[in-house]
């Protein structure tokens, strides 16, 4: 069952513009690996935290950094949460979350979807 769907999109140039005027927003917002990537990947994964909260409903509280967004394998991405995020999934009973990332045109966007599977184990959060 679908608990949550988000959406969010990021113009590239004005995040950048941002992360330059107040370089310390890094810090809050990436994990020390995020904070390594490229600027595009960096609006890429904002947007996909952003969607992230609106589908668990947008609640106060959560740190950007308890997740963050990682590949697969083949590349895919997907999410690891941890401490404010991962109670947060846990409390609603989502154990799987789905995550696509674009970027194009000058613009990062990211859809996430939060579900409860039939027997699925919310202390085991797949994405």
């Amino acid at each position: 069952m679908i608990i949550g769907v988000g959406v969010d999109v990021c113009h590239i140039g004005r995040f950048e513009q941002m992360l330059a005027r107040r370089p310390g927003i890094a810090i809050k917002l990436f994990t020390p690996h995020e904070r390594t990537m490229s600027v595009t990947s960096q609006a890429g994964r904002f947007a996909a935290k952003e969607a992230l909260a609106k589908a668990l409903g947008s609640p106060g509280g959560m740190r950007w950094t308890d997740c963050e967004v990682v590949r697969h394998d083949d590349g895919r991405p997907h999410f690891a949460l941890q401490g404010t995020v991962k109670k947060t999934a846990d409390d609603l009973g989502i154990d799987v979350v789905h995550v696509s990332i674009s970027h194009d045109a000058g613009v990062a966007t990211a859809f996430v979807i939060a579900e409860r599977t039939a027997g699925g184990n919310a202390n085991e959060v797949r994405s």
